[in-house]
This record gives C-alpha cells, structure tokens and sequence, in this order.
C-alpha cells in the first residue's frame, strides 16, 4: 500500500512517495496554474499512485487553513482564496485512504525538527522566505499548530513603521515587505527592471544599488519580525528556507544586523539563525511525516 505527500504552495505544487522510515521521495512537480488547481493536484497524486492501493496522503499546504474542517484559504492561489475543501478532494479521489492535513508552516517545522536543522533543539522557529513567508513553531520537541492550524504564520508579523499593504487585508506585515515578490515591486517602483526575486538577489550580488537596498530593506523587516518572534515565544534557534532566502549577503547581513540590534534582551544572547538543510523539500517532507500521525493534525 502506498503512502503520498502533497505540497501545495503559492506557486508550486510537488508530491511526493512517503518510505517506510517516513523519507519522501519527491515525484512530480508542477507551476500552480491559474484555473484548474485542484485538477493539478489530482493529477499529480494519481500519476504517483501509478494505479496502487492509497493508505495515507498528507498534505501541506499555504495558507491560512482551517485545519479542522480540512479547509484551504490560500492568501496567493486567487481560486482558492474564498476556500477549497482540499481534505474532502483528496479523500473522494482516493476513497479508502486517511487524509492528514496541515498549513506549509507546521510540516517545515516538522521537518525540520526531524531531519533538518533542528533535529538537536526542542525549542525553535522554522520559516519559509519565498513568494510568500510562512512559519512553524516547536516547542518543548513539538510542534504547535493553533485552534485553526495557523500557528506560526509569522509572515503576518507587522514590521515597525510599514504601512505597505498586505494581500491579506492588513498593513505592514513583514510578507508584505521581505517576500520575493513584495521585495521585486519595490524594487521596480525606483526604477530596477528585472522581474523575478531570483534575478533580484543576482543583481544584489552584482552590486545594484537598487536591488541591494531592497534586499537590505527585507533583511531589516525580517531581523525585526524573527526578533519579536524570539522575544515571544523563548527559542534559541530560527532555520530560515524559502527560494528568497536563498539570497546571499545582500540579505543575510542585513538580516542579522536587524536581529543584533533588536535581540537584545538577556534570554536571547545565544539566539541562532541559519539556513536551512533541506531547501524547498521542506514543506513536503513534513507532509510525508504527517502520514505516520494516528489522527489529523
């Protein structure tokens, strides 16, 4: 019998097959179309069954979520924004299987906990610097996940000082300043011609005044939120993945210079914040260990 794991993200959908020891074989990978999302998904999961018997699928998706009624809200899927029963889809397209469903956040956090940069701290932060930036939290060895699945979203944090408006209704929130994309529109608001979060942090690295003071804007939003973060919840670790975060200098010296500066208070002396073991494999990673739970997250 087969295990699956399904990665739903802003702009990628991945699945994965799930071993016996709960490693996730990524299988196929696809760009989130504009219509016709969940037909993606389908078709990526039957295309990994290959015709066998379904036991389990986990599924980490981008959020928000409402976790106990198996609810996707994505901020950056617009066909799925007002919500999608994603539980529901994939327990239709495979009726015998258990489904077991969490934000992108808590599966990095999972993942990290188990096979990546945390393996050796009870007490840590996970996040996602990407298209969007999303957050998981351990405590005490495990991770937290909220009334509503939502636990960690970090992205939502609100950056001193910023009024730039939020895809999720708000002001200010360090996604709304830090993400690629957000980090791209404000670059090319003064001027820069590039397109892309990738060909931003080349253009950084190259020396752009321009792209290297967006990268040091982000930097400076994302030391402030990972600062407040830290303050609030006592971890002594921040693993910080995602395509964006990626970026180099530019936006790690920046970024660390913020959290120096703010990070102040005597219990976070020995606060760390590295990058990522696992790259983007992390949200579906997570979803292939929700597959050994005995009950949803």
């Amino acid at each position: 019998m087969t295990a699956l794991a399904l990665d739903i993200g802003a702009t990628k959908i991945a699945v994965g097959l799930v071993g016996p020891d709960g490693t996730t074989h990524e299988v196929g990978r696809i760009q989130v179309p504009p219509t016709g999302v969940w037909e993606a998904c389908r078709g990526l999961l039957l295309a990994a069954a290959n015709g066998s018997e379904v036991r389990v699928v986990g599924i980490g998706a981008c959020g928000p979520v409402d976790s106990p009624v198996g609810l996707m809200q994505p901020i950056n899927i617009p066909e799925w924004a007002d919500g999608f029963p994603i539980v529901s889809a994939v327990q239709e397209a495979f009726p015998g299987a258990a489904v077991r469903f969490a934000i992108d956040g808590v599966c990095l956090a999972l993942a990290e906990r188990h096979f990546g940069a945390a393996r050796e701290t009870p007490d840590a932060l996970a996040m996602t610097v990407s298209s969007g930036i999303g957050g998981g939290v351990i405590v005490g060895g495990m991770v937290a996940v909220g009334h509503t699945g939502n636990a960690g979203h970090i992205g939502h944090v609100v950056v001193p000082g910023s009024t730039d408006p939020c895809a999720c209704g708000g002001v200010g929130c360090v996604e709304a300043v830090a993400s690629g994309p957000s980090s791209v529109r404000w670059a090319q608001e003064r001027g820069w011609i590039g397109e892309t979060g990738k060909e931003l942090a080349e253009a950084a690295n190259e020396g752009d005044r321009i792209a290297k003071a967006a990268l040091r804007r982000a930097g400076i939003a994302l030391g402030q939120a990972i600062a407040s973060a830290a303050a609030l919840l006592d971890v002594d670790l921040v693993v910080v993945g995602g395509g964006f975060a990626q970026a180099g200098e530019p936006l790690w010296r920046p970024m660390q210079e913020s959290l120096g500066a703010h990070a102040r208070i005597g219990f976070l002396r020995d606060l760390q914040v590295v990058p990522s073991e696992l790259g983007d494999r992390a949200t579906l990673v997570g979803a292939g260990l929700l597959t050994a739970l005995s009950s949803p997250v």
